[in-house]
């Protein structure tokens, strides 16, 4: 099988997309379709897919040029796309989800339940995994939901996968379950598109690469010989810093501290203290219970025990509103789920947290509201259209700044960011982690919650690991390793406990 996409052309309006893109991929290679979020990927391989049309240029697909009006007709010639918001529906059974919208039935019209799992375990054993297709997909594990989408693109005919940010809610043995998968899946002769911004990743999976920057193809080639920094450059134009963030600031006064702060099956008797314009990290395995602390500390994940101290005040936050009013802020690790609100446009995204204290007598005065947004549209160089546009219409990276935003309006005393990179591009990320340090030197107390090591280590002046919802260590300095965090992450012996 061999697929190209010549001289592809998409605008939307005056905004220029994909410029003369061409892109080719055989059966049995791996190819990491890179760039910064808006660079034009996901049209790419919408087009692909039959989500979007082409303005211009063609698809072959074993040198016959072919037409996808619709995704089912893009589905019908082989071609499967697997996006990051999985397809599943967790109360129906694997066969159920493999089936659906194209069950099988007996001659009565009733649904042939054991036809069905008998095809799944055909394609199960052509991947060489063992599942059984009667179980609730609601009791797999991440990297076995992804696994399922695999099976069912297999179970249509798919010799094309593209695969959208795959790994980006997973942990490390699940990704080398899927990329286990993904090799399986090569050596059958299987293309697979892979899109990431985990270039380790792509060094490790891919065999071949292609770069898209501004809608347009800047780099591609093997995977062999070329190195993370090399391809970082290619996405964003210029060398990406890899050195250390973490900056010698006068620390102010203590802003926050817990004392043994507990919920059942969640933490345990958390206890820390920080101060203005510190950038404390909170970090260790999924499931180590971070982001639950910090949720009870906003007032949106139930009651706890233990004691809370604002500026030397005791406090107990039982809403987000009594947060919000005590000055704790927020940014959640799931964007589309938690961060950002559908059906509203960009400006109202960016500045709903402001919006009581730009309301007088029951009106929102929308001047002062446009007048705070601006200002945070400059610094954190958000790149839009129009304000008025859906949140949707933005890349995911400009999402993540939408929703920054509208927490840098209210002027925060303590600001918790919950893995704020996670689905970013690198050229974004370096703009998040300029906004995290101005905040430091202008006094605000940041939290940076993060399952990378190495975000933690360039951005905290120091760090709190936890291991099964309890402080294993605390880490600063050149202590604060990669080596050294995975120690105590993994139920090490501590150097001391906090």
């Amino acid at each position: 099988m061999t697929l190209e996409m010549r001289n592809i052309y998409k605008s939307f309006g005056a905004n220029d997309v994909l410029k003369d893109i061409s892109f080719s991929l055989k059966g049995g290679e791996i190819c990491a379709l890179l760039g910064e979020n808006g660079a034009g990927k996901s049209t790419l391989m919408n087009i692909l897919g039959g989500v979007l049309p082409a303005d211009s240029g063609s698809i072959l697909l074993d040198g016959q040029e072919v037409q996808f009006p619709t995704p089912a007709k893009s589905l019908d010639a082989g071609i499967a796309f697997i996006h990051q918001e999985l397809n599943l529906v967790n109360d129906l059974a694997i066969y159920e989800n493999m089936f659906i919208g194209r069950e099988l039935k007996k001659k009565s019209g009733l649904l042939d339940a054991a036809a069905m799992m008998a095809r799944c375990r055909e394609v199960f054993a052509h991947m060489d995994i063992d599942l059984d297709p009667a179980a609730m997909v609601r009791d797999l594990d991440a990297s076995y939901k992804q696994i399922v989408e695999i099976a069912r693109a297999l179970l249509m005919n798919a010799s094309v996968i593209i695969m959208d940010e795959p790994t980006t809610s997973l942990t490390d043995p699940e990704i080398d379950r899927v990329f286990d998968m993904m090799r399986t899946l090569q050596a059958k002769g299987v293309a697979i598109v892979f899109i990431s911004h985990k270039l380790k990743e792509v060094l490790a999976v891919c065999t071949r690469y292609t770069v898209l920057r501004d809608g347009a193809m800047v780099a591609q080639g093997p995977v062999e010989g070329v190195t993370v920094d090399e391809l970082a450059t290619h996405m964003v134009g210029h060398q990406v810093r890899t050195e250390s963030l973490r900056q010698e600031r006068a620390l102010g006064k203590e802003v926050l501290r817990a004392e043994g702060l507990g919920q059942e099956n969640r933490f345990h008797d958390v206890s820390f203290s920080l101060r203005a314009g510190e950038v404390l990290g909170f970090t260790g395995l999924l499931g180590d219970g971070r982001s639950e602390l910090f949720q009870a500390i906003f007032g949106s994940g139930g009651k706890y025990r233990g004691q809370l101290y604002l500026e030397g005040q005791p406090v107990r936050v039982h809403s987000t509103r009594q947060a919000l009013e005590l000055g704790i802020g927020y940014v959640p690790r799931d964007r589309k789920e938690n961060g950002i609100i559908k059906d509203m446009d960009i400006l109202e995204n960016g500045s709903i947290v402001t919006w009581p204290k730009n309301t007088r007598l029951g009106v929102l005065d929308w001047a002062k509201v446009r007048e705070g947004f601006s200002r945070q549209v400059e610094g954190l160089k958000i790149k839009m259209d129009s304000e008025k546009d859906p949140i949707g219409s933005l890349s995911g990276g400009n999402q993540q700044k939408v929703v920054l935003a509208k927490w840098l309006n209210a002027g925060p005393k303590v600001l918790i960011f919950d893995n704020p990179t996670q689905g970013v591009d690198v050229g974004a990320k370096e703009d998040i982690y300029d906004t995290v340090l101005a905040l430091a030197n202008q006094g605000v107390a940041v939290v940076v919650l993060s399952s990378e090591a190495q975000e933690i280590i360039r951005l905290c002046d120091r760090a709190l690991v936890l291991y099964h919802g309890r402080v294993q260590g605390e880490l600063s300095g050149e202590d604060m390793t990669d080596q050294e965090i995975m120690r105590l992450a993994t139920g090490g012996e501590t150097r001391g406990r906090v």
